[in-house]
């Protein structure tokens, strides 16, 4: 069962930019939970590419994206963004969202957690592919 929905994904050209959207399903709270975005590639293992904390004041990246990609939260529309600019054909992949307790969201580390019981709190994905 997917807590969350993801949309914005597309096929752009390298250094075009995209907008990621995340919210809750019906009936799932994400308004006081940190969130975070992971990717994962056809073949490699997911990655976690940003996060941000509950009141949004903290915000981390991997370092593959920083200055590039810019995360946010809109709690009036209970939504939370991942601005992607410059991108690049290594950011092709199936991105998705993540919620707590299901993340470890700090300066050096943007990980699931997988010591929270049960499954994490996830959306189906949505596919950025960026290719000329």
């Amino acid at each position: 069962q997917y807590r969350l929905v993801e949309s914005g994904g597309a096929l752009v050209q390298p250094g075009g930019s995209l907008r990621l959207s995340c919210t809750a399903a019906p009936g799932f709270e994400m308004d006081w939970r940190g969130i975070a975005w992971f990717r994962q590639a056809p073949g490699k293992e997911g990655e976690g590419v940003s996060c941000i904390t509950v009141s949004g004041s903290q915000t981390y990246y991997t370092d593959s994206v920083k200055g590039r990609f810019a995360i946010s939260r809109d709690h009036t529309k209970n939504m939370v963004y991942l601005q992607m600019n410059d991108l690049r054909a290594e950011d092709t992949a199936l991105y998705y969202c993540v919620a707590d307790p299901y993340i470890d969201c700090e300066e050096d580390r943007i990980e699931l957690e997988t010591r929270a019981p049960g499954e994490p709190y996830r959306g189906r994905g949505t596919q950025v592919t960026v290719s000329s």
